[in-house]
């Protein structure tokens, strides 16, 4: 570690409420020589509200390439800087792994400060298995990439924990329930630590139907927890699979046509296909 570089700070910040911003936090922040921050206009309306004045550099998916070796060069020259995203912990489904590769592999020292992670925050609620998760971020925009992401974690034993959005929330839970079987336990974290904080619970089948018929709970940021496959994991995926192409062939063919051929193709049951 070169011993006058500065330090690089990964500071978490508010997910919702601003009162989940730590002390330690804000005295980071107040020290450092600037900040990179995701959106500057966020992370400057948080540091009015704690009279935090700072430089801010903007740091994103479309420049950190570029602007990393220079952050990294201010770093080497004896300034400390902070990261933040737009909201929780940075890196997590957010810019900046990128920026921390670059200073670690400088010899800078990369000092997390703690705070809000929303998948964390909703895990610790949901009452769903977490002892072992798995976090899978954002899903595939496209509808096609989303459901052959899902149909690979099918027999997926942890619980799996996911962001949405709330344009594509129903539809991602309809994806969930065609992948993963619509009687999958499944939690709803929406607009965590935020004035309409709801945490639903049920089945992949219930969830949706409860979201599609509350336009409420199609509104806000969303952590979908899905429950991992059970212990015959492999029979579930091939079952996840098996709807999926019984569900395309059933477009063209007689429903038990349909049921014969995709259980040849897939191996899952043709007696649970049939109807599905």
């Amino acid at each position: 570690m070169t011993a006058a570089a500065g330090t690089l700070h990964i500071v978490a910040t508010p997910i919702g409420n601003l009162g989940d911003l730590t002390p330690r936090a804000q005295e980071t922040l107040r020290a450092v020589a600037a900040i990179c921050a995701e959106d500057t206009r966020r992370t400057g309306q948080l540091l009015a509200h704690f009279g935090i004045e700072r430089p801010l550099v903007a740091l994103h998916d479309h420049n950190e390439d570029a602007l990393s070796q220079r952050i990294v060069g201010r770093l080497l020259a004896g300034e400390s800087l902070a990261l933040v995203s737009d909201a929780g912990t940075p890196l997590v489904s957010d810019p900046g792994f990128r920026l921390v590769r670059a200073a670690r592999a400088a010899g800078v020292r990369v000092s997390p400060v703690p705070g809000a992670c929303a998948a964390i925050a909703a895990l610790s609620v949901a009452g769903l298995p977490s002892d072992r998760f798995v976090f899978e971020g954002f899903l595939p925009a496209k509808a096609s990439g989303r459901r052959e992401r899902l149909l690979r974690l099918a027999g997926e034993p942890r619980t799996m924990v996911f962001y949405e959005s709330s344009h594509r929330i129903a539809a991602s839970l309809a994806d969930m329930g065609e992948a993963f079987g619509p009687d999958r336990p499944a939690v709803i974290a929406r607009e965590l630590t935020k004035l309409f904080e709801t945490v639903l619970d049920g089945t992949l089948a219930t969830l949706r139907a409860r979201v599609e018929a509350d336009e409420h709970q199609r509104k806000g940021e969303f952590v979908v927890m899905v429950q991992g496959a059970g212990e015959d994991g492999e029979a579930e995926a091939r079952l996840a699979e098996g709807r999926r192409v019984y569900a395309r062939l059933s477009e063209h063919l007689p429903p038990s046509t349909a049921a014969k051929l995709a259980a040849e193709l897939t191996g899952a049951p043709r007696k649970a296909l049939y109807g599905s």
